[in-house]
């Protein structure tokens, strides 16, 4: 058996101290090694008590590690992906953080660098894909589906059979209607009930949720060469 390998959190923000919690109570404890952050006056120091050991750029210094993305506040929740492009680095280089206390399916699929939370709960041929932030007490029923990079916060309920694009942000408390699609970088404001597909790239919210104009990732043009 080879040795396990230790876990470094890119992003200190609030996300970031939630999946190093995450990683230390679902066995990482003892291998969590810190955080690295671009913000110069964290590095050096210390945040949640472990320390901040650079800035991004130096996954470099860390060749033995595992890392994991997590940043994506709402107004900027494009930034998990264009770390990961710019970083570069093979799917392998990536951890999968879940939270003891998460309810998976056991046909679950979790792709490497996604970070699942407390009390989340996924029924029956869900599939999560990559690098995908989901918050305490989302509810994925069947055949639902996450592309890469969403971002899905507190509370959020999927029926059967919904799909939700690449980069989408689906705000806290935001349910959807089964067999619906929710499009690539679009964004749902809090407590959306959404009974229509959503194109990509728009700005939905209320109850029911209706397009209020381009997301706030709109303009966001991510290099789909890379990996």
């Amino acid at each position: 058996m080879g040795r396990r390998r230790s876990l470094i959190i890119i992003g200190c923000g609030g996300f970031g101290r939630e999946t190093a919690q995450a990683a230390l109570d679902g066995g990482f404890d003892g291998r969590v090694r810190g955080f690295l952050d671009d913000s110069r006056d964290l590095q050096g120091g210390t945040v949640a008590g472990l320390p901040v050991l650079g800035p991004i750029q130096a996954v470099g210094d860390h060749p033995d590690a595992l890392f994991v993305v997590a940043t994506g506040r709402p107004d900027n929740y494009t930034s998990r992906h264009a770390i990961v492009q710019a970083l570069g680095l093979p799917d392998e280089s990536y951890a999968t953080v879940i939270h003891p206390r998460a309810c998976l399916g056991g046909d679950t699929l979790v792709g490497p660098g996604s970070v699942v939370l407390a009390a989340v709960v996924a029924t029956a041929g869900v599939s999560i894909g990559r690098h995908v932030c989901l918050m305490p007490q989302v509810v994925l029923t069947h055949d639902s589906r996450v592309d890469d990079f969403c971002t899905v916060a507190s509370a959020v309920t999927l029926a059967g059979g919904v799909r939700v694009g690449t980069g989408a942000y689906l705000g806290a408390g935001t349910q959807v209607r089964q067999g619906l699609s929710v499009g690539d970088w679009s964004m749902t404001g809090i407590a959306s009930t959404v009974l229509k597909d959503i194109p990509a790239r728009r700005l939905w919210f209320g109850s029911p949720a209706v397009d209020h104009g381009p997301s706030p990732a709109a303009d966001y043009t991510p290099d789909r060469g890379k990996r």
